[in-house]
């Protein structure tokens, strides 16, 4: 298999030498379900792609754990797969980059070997299970207790530590684990792991850190080392203040070493390089969280934006373009990233952090915690579900291309002037699995108004595209607040599989009053921008020159996208914007509704003595 061999160009390969010669860069983006590597040339150009699927253990409900063992396995095959697939030169590959999901991986501080994070007795069972998967829910009281403390670092996180970041996973530890094991035991984000085991070295990135472990870089707030001491004396982890830090990564320029994304933290070990299949010392850049690899996958896409989405100001590919630009990583879940050049605070927003992507620039992350896993049960639990989706298998369709002509089909049949008129009187509040932002509310919940007896396959469609204005909706109030705090968002950068649908892409650009920019590597995109930080490490080792910035690699790496603009159909805007409206309504009254109860109910829940 070669793929994306038609998304190939030869057109951005320089002239002035032979192919054979140009310099490649390899990505490797570690998800929640598999590993990915793809090789790139000077270009950006995708020469080859694989993916391995990562083993995934559930020991009870709520707990997700994974094994740093498997996941670098699974790396090393994917790696040899495309080296060998693309016949690139191992010797022409400069530079290695990665991203991975943000969760806890634990090491030894004695033999530097995997400490399993699976409880009660601790014991290896010969998986290595050291990672603490993001989705993890165990540390629900320990989330509760570091949310208590009030902490001013709690307001660089949208004002509550979230209970998929990692500081309650370690604190977890701490109140579970043996006191000698936790004693030897050292933290790592994920990301981080992995450039600690390709290099040997502890370097740290800001990306993880600030982003999901409560690192305040130094002079933000008054922050001295990053490591803020009084809040984890607070919470009860004294003892990782010990020795600067160590066993957190240590203190910058101390006794510990922090990069911004693709800054060059090391090169490959021979071990590392023997099991990757490479040449020993190529540049590791420092590594980022998978979304925000699909940052710098997307927001640097060639596009003819108009005047009302460019800044004007400024040079159509200079920086101050990507403050426009919101870059949405649209998996299971969907991920909402902007960057800024002053910190913006927003209310259910995750951030700002600096230094994370570029140094002395801001990121804000906002989120949906369910969009791809919402449609997927939306459908699955309709009555028709099962005798839709044998009607798309027979015509070799995919169910939700199925229903998207079926869709179309329906708005014929009733002469209806759109898609969206059809759902006109159905109305749907999705957050089943809690509000991210800008709510950051675990406990919402969903409705739908005009429920009916109906269990036709016409319903289910109704369903699909009453979920996919949802979304679309909730983007719209995302960007609303960002913008309201402060942010200036004119366009969207989708990546994931949800840009292969027509009309959730039509839906969400008319709904935002925007246009979307889908990247030509709609399913690489992240991976593609974990391969920019290999190119970004690369250019830390050529002597003699300036190593080149992110952005710069982003604006000559990145490809044209195509654009979807927002629908102009007066009669339209005008049925969404009324729509929009009574979404406000339903995920307000839903929290006026619920703490209506709660406060008729107080009494009677003292006396019982309940906990719900």
């Amino acid at each position: 298999m070669s793929p994306l061999e038609f998304e190939r160009n030869a057109d951005h390969i320089p002239r002035d030498r032979p192919p054979a010669k140009l310099d490649h860069y390899i990505g490797i983006d570690v998800g929640t379900g598999s590993a990915r590597a793809c090789i790139i040339d000077e270009s950006g150009d995708i020469k080859a792609l694989a993916a391995q699927d990562i083993k995934l253990w559930q020991p009870q409900t709520g707990y997700y754990e994974q094994s740093t063992t498997d996941i670098w396995q699974c790396i090393c095959e994917c790696v040899r797969k495309v080296v060998s697939e693309s016949q690139v030169d191992p010797s022409s590959i400069k530079g290695i980059g990665f991203d991975a999901t943000c969760s806890l991986a634990v090491f030894s501080t004695d033999t530097d070997e995997p400490i399993t994070v699976t409880g009660p007795d601790f014991k290896n069972d010969g998986n290595d299970r050291n990672v603490i998967l993001w989705l993890d829910h165990r540390p629900v009281e320990e989330t509760e207790l570091i949310n208590n403390t009030g902490h001013n670092l709690l307001k660089y996180v949208g004002g509550k530590m979230s209970i998929e970041m990692e500081i309650p996973k370690i604190l977890w530890l701490k109140n579970n684990m043996p006191p000698e094991l936790f004693a030897r035991s050292k933290f790592y984000d994920l990301g981080d792991a992995l450039t600690h085991i390709a290099t040997g070295n502890e370097s740290r990135s800001f990306c993880s850190t600030v982003c999901k472990q409560g690192f305040v870089p130094v002079g933000v707030d008054g922050s001295v080392k990053g490591w803020q001491e009084d809040f984890y004396d607070a919470i009860g982890l004294s003892d990782l203040v010990e020795d600067d830090f160590k066993r957190m990564g240590g203190v910058d320029k101390v006794n510990g070493k922090y990069a911004s994304a693709g800054e060059c933290v090391g090169t490959l070990s021979k071990q590392a390089a023997y099991q990757l299949g490479l040449p020993q010392g190529i540049a590791v850049g420092s590594g980022v969280i998978d979304a925000y690899a699909g940052w710098i996958g997307t927001v640097g896409a060639k596009v003819d934006l108009g005047d009302d989405e460019l800044n004007a100001n400024v040079p159509h590919n200079d920086l101050a373009q990507a403050f426009t630009r919101l870059a949405a990583v649209a998996g299971t879940s969907t991920c909402h990233l902007a960057m800024s050049k002053n910190p913006v605070f927003v209310p259910g927003v995750w951030g700002p952090y600096r230094d994370v992507l570029l140094p002395e620039y801001w990121m804000a992350e906002g989120g949906q915690s369910a969009t791809g896993e919402l449609l997927r049960h939306m459908l699955d639990i309709h009555p028709a579900f099962n005798a839709t989706q044998a009607l798309a298998k027979a015509e070799d369709k995919h169910i939700y291309d199925w229903l998207n002509a079926h869709l179309e089909y329906m708005t014929e049949k009733e002469n209806a002037p759109a898609v969206s008129y059809l759902g006109r009187h159905h109305f749907f509040y999705g957050d089943l699995w809690g509000n991210r932002s800008p709510i950051a509310d675990p406990t919402m919940k969903g409705a739908m108004i005009g429920l009916d007896s109906d269990k036709s396959t016409d319903n289910l469609a109704l369903w699909y595209y009453a979920t996919m204005e949802f979304i679309a909706f909730q983007t719209r109030q995302i960007i609303e607040q960002m913008n309201n705090a402060g942010h200036e968002i004119s366009s969207i950068f989708m990546s994931g599989s949800q840009c292969q649908n027509p009309i959730l892409m039509s839906l969400m650009a008319t709904v935002c009053r925007m246009p979307i920019l889908i990247p030509r590597y709609v399913h690489a995109a992240v991976v593609h921008g974990a391969a920019m930080l290999g190119a970004k490490a690369a250019s830390h080792n050529e002597e003699g020159r300036e190593p080149e910035t992110l952005w710069s690699i982003m604006d000559r790496m990145s490809k044209r996208g195509r654009l979807v603009n927002p629908g102009t159909d007066e009669g339209e805007l005008a049925m969404l914007d009324a729509k929009y409206e009574i979404y406000l309504e339903m995920c307000n009254t839903q929290q006026t509704y619920r703490k209506k109860v709660d406060a008729a109910t107080a009494k009677w829940k003292r006396e019982f003595g309940g906990d719900a």
